[in-house]
């Protein structure tokens, strides 16, 4: 089943997630959702928080394989790269973030056992930028405040429940799904 992914502004996102203590249909059935979810809206990943369940949990998917991260940390992290990045609770918004290049993560998987993953590129950014949202950190969190000041409208209108998403780019969307 689909879920609404929140919005820019609405408290969920900015609360700190709790621990995942039981691996249970509840959990499973969420996560099945998100991947839903996550697709039907062309992400690449999709963190509970942004559906409303704060805990730490999230999914990825960049095209090599779908992962669940449950309980996840970074164990360490190297080098420094700045890309464009977009988010699924400020649709048609896509900021410059300044993230390490390297990762490696571990989490437990959806049949509760452990593993580690190396990660560099959109995987390596995808994994920083979820595990963010379990700690209540938006992207934007992580640009400058001056270029906060300078889309300070843009953000105002995500709060206020507007997509900054253009008919150019919900066709382009259709296109590709």
């Amino acid at each position: 089943m689909q879920r609404r992914i929140l919005h820019y502004g609405e408290e969920p996102l900015r609360e700190d997630s709790r621990e995942v203590s039981e691996i249970n249909d509840e959990i499973r059935i969420l996560v099945k959702d998100m991947f839903e979810t996550m697709y039907k809206s062309n992400g690449v990943g999709l963190a509970a928080p942004q559906v409303g369940v704060n805990i730490r949990l999230f999914i990825i998917d960049t095209g090599n394989q779908p992962l669940v991260f449950i309980n996840p940390r970074i164990l360490k992290s190297s080098g420094k790269e700045c890309a464009e990045e977009g988010c699924l609770s400020f649709p048609g918004l896509r900021e410059k973030v300044e993230r390490a290049q390297r990762v490696t993560a571990r989490a437990t998987d959806l049949e509760g056992g452990e593993f580690e993953v190396q990660a560099e590129g959109l995987v390596a950014r995808a994994i920083q930028h979820e595990l963010d949202h379990l700690d209540g950190v938006l992207f934007v969190d992580r640009i400058s405040k001056a270029r906060r000041l300078q889309i300070r409208r843009e953000l105002e209108l995500l709060a206020a429940g507007e997509s900054l998403e253009t008919e150019e780019d919900l066709d382009q969307e259709e296109d590709q799904g």
